[in-house]
């Protein structure tokens, strides 16, 4: 018998609490408790990268991380990335404008790790940009609409937009 336990997140902005079992990831618990589903589950072994969302500001595999290690934690998801609900950010409007995403399946986790990296290093360099999408997959891009999309994005806050 497993026994459910109650656990208690910030996701984009918003206190959450649910009784889950120990064992549902945290990918699971966004997707079919809370019904957030931008948050893409791909490979389920932490190595495509959809599943991506940050998790206090540090991006994290949510297939491989369990609900209940959020408990106390915020947590960011594609759907929380905007200023408000429905609006994009100007990291979404810079994979818009930059032809960055085709099918989407990776975009969530993109832009997810691509944040992180710029609250961390608001001017990266091209190298920066690619060393950390290294662990996100995008099987139709070629990855350099991406890249520009990161590099305006960028150049964009820095400028205030």
């Amino acid at each position: 018998m497993t026994t459910k336990r109650l656990i208690t997140v910030t996701v984009n902005g918003e206190t959450r609490s649910a009784e889950i079992e120990p064992r549902l990831t945290l990918a699971d618990f966004l997707r079919h408790t809370l019904d957030l589903t931008g948050t893409h589950v791909g490979c389920e072994h932490g190595v495509c990268g959809a599943c991506t969302v940050l998790i206090d500001g540090r991006s994290a595999r949510s297939c491989l991380t369990f609900a209940v290690q959020a408990d106390g934690h915020a947590v960011t998801t594609i759907e929380g990335l905007g200023p408000e609900p429905g609006a994009l950010g100007v990291l979404q409007e810079a994979f818009q404008r930059h032809h960055a995403l085709q099918c989407g399946f990776c975009t969530p986790g993109m832009l997810t790790t691509l944040t992180e990296l710029l609250n961390d290093n608001p001017q990266p360099t091209e190298d920066d940009v690619r060393e950390v999408i290294t662990g996100n997959l995008c099987r139709c891009t070629g990855y350099a609409g991406i890249v520009a999309a990161a590099l305006d994005a960028a150049r964009r806050i820095q400028e205030g937009a």
